[in-house]
């Protein structure tokens, strides 16, 4: 009998499905549920009393905290909700969304920069109260 014609003996298991084996995606759970939702409203009840309480006397600290909690949410949200990590699929969700991020850092930011210079270098001869002075 040749090896291609072979069958496997009784004792051998050879199955094609992966019943009962972890594929390494996290599962969701209530508590993981409910430890996101709890985080969630932490992170957005802080900024909000930062503002509400004016905790910082410049407004460029308040948007930057306020920046960095957004970010924190962000992480969160995926992490318990969206259940990615670096095992889900074997990390191509993470690299796709790395990749999203550094995409859209460069497309905001060359923008903005972008824009400052145009209009920096277009109109140097106007000062602000001549452009808010002219007809």
């Amino acid at each position: 009998m040749s090896a291609h014609n072979a069958t496997p003996a009784h004792g051998d298991h050879h199955h094609d499905d992966h019943h009962g084996h972890d594929d390494g995606a996290p599962h969701a759970t209530l508590k993981g549920y409910m430890t996101g939702f709890v985080l969630s409203i932490i992170l957005t009840a802080i900024p909000f009393w930062m503002v509400m309480g004016n905790v910082f006397e410049k407004p460029s600290t308040t948007a930057m905290v306020i920046l960095a909690f957004a970010a924190v949410q962000i992480v969160v949200h995926m992490v318990y909700f969206l259940h990615m990590d670096s095992k889900a699929e074997h990390g191509w969700n993470m690299l796709a969304f790395i990749f999203t991020v550094v995409v859209v850092v460069i497309t905001l930011s060359g923008s903005l920069w972008v824009m400052y210079h145009m209009n920096r270098n277009m109109m140097p001869h106007m000062t602000t109260e001549q452009h808010q002075h002219k007809p």
